[in-house]
């Protein structure tokens, strides 16, 4: 079995973080979310997984030097131009000779999802094409599945207003595709899946949806990244792990509390740390206060910094007090 993974957005709503690091390859827990996504496909008996680029693929190369994670061999399809979601997939695709069943799924989301459970529906459903769908509390913020008794996609409805549906399941991301699907794609322009394959394949009658309850969290904002790091460590994923990782320094009189430190960083004496993830790199010197924030760069001493994002380029001076900021402001 064969993947593709979409990877091409530039993370600009997880800037400062993303200036110098693709967004999948943020740690989630300690990991690259990559490398994360890619052992889940793994269980489902994937080998291959093609990442679908905008960009250079150089901090994957670099990361995974040998070109695999685990067993699975990744091979990079870096397109030319900016291709929209179906585009991306058709080039990736083509780029690695896909021609049998395969999963597509959003780099940037983080799932407890069975993939194989996903591919066995897609399977007993004889579909073209199937989706992963996950319920939300308030849908007016999404696009809407709805779906009959038997699986089969009925519409889409974006964002829908109150009494427009009684649906509350949203595509959650991650689909299991016959090559036909690919057919659909023209070349040589932009094409979404969302708005324009997956409207072709239900007018079809072949589009079919899997909902479940399994965790779910787009990556894509610093409060939901930061949320999916810290789900690790509060029991609320099938998975967990452990909040300092090997190789970072935390003193002995730090206080962590439901927050991670990554390799290579470093917390000094006295630190508070409250619903924080401080990345691999970073310092925090003595009696600084962090609170519900990301730091990638430098927190001086006794410092207070709330709701903010600190880059790796980032530096809170000693005394100074940050909230809801982000540091080094993006232009």
């Amino acid at each position: 079995m064969r993947a593709v993974v979409l990877v091409g957005g530039r993370g600009t709503r997880l800037r400062p973080l993303t200036d110098h690091v693709p967004k999948p390859m943020l740690p989630i827990g300690h990991r690259p979310m990559i490398a994360r996504l890619v052992d889940r496909l793994a269980a489902a008996g994937v080998t291959d997984v093609t990442l679908a680029l905008g960009f250079r693929p150089e901090p994957f190369v670099e990361a995974f030097p040998h070109g695999r994670v685990g067993d699975v061999v990744l091979h990079y399809a870096v397109e030319p131009e900016p291709l929209d979601t179906a585009g991306a997939i058709r080039f990736a695709a083509d780029h690695t000779g896909i021609d049998g069943t395969f999963v597509v799924a959003n780099g940037d989301i983080v799932t407890d999802l069975t993939v194989g459970d996903l591919i066995d529906a897609h399977r007993r459903f004889g579909a073209e094409a199937t989706l992963h769908l996950t319920p939300v509390d308030d849908p007016s913020a999404f696009g809407v599945v709805e779906v009959d008794r038997s699986g089969a996609v009925l519409r889409f409805v974006e964002k829908p207003a109150p009494g427009e549906t009684t649906s509350n399941l949203i595509n959650a991301g991650t689909y299991v595709f016959e090559p036909s699907v690919l057919d659909r794609i023209p070349t040589g322009r932009k094409v979404s899946v969302e708005r324009e394959t997956f409207q072709q394949v239900v007018a079809d009658g072949r589009l079919y949806a899997m909902p479940t309850d399994d965790y779910w969290i787009d990556t894509g904002r610093p409060e939901t990244y930061l949320d999916a790091n810290i789900d690790l460590l509060n029991g609320v994923r099938a998975e967990r792990c452990e909040a300092v990782a090997s190789g970072a320094h935390v003193a002995g009189s730090a206080v962590l509390d439901s927050s991670l430190v990554d390799a290579g960083a470093s917390i000094g004496e006295g630190v508070r740390l409250t619903a924080s993830v401080v990345l691999g790199g970073a310092r925090v010197a003595d009696g600084a206060v962090i609170e519900r924030s990301i730091v990638m760069g430098s927190v001086g001493r006794d410092a207070r910094v709330r709701g903010s994002v600190i880059g790796v380029d980032g530096a809170v001076a000693d005394h100074a007090e940050l909230v809801d900021a982000r540091l080094p402001e993006s232009g």
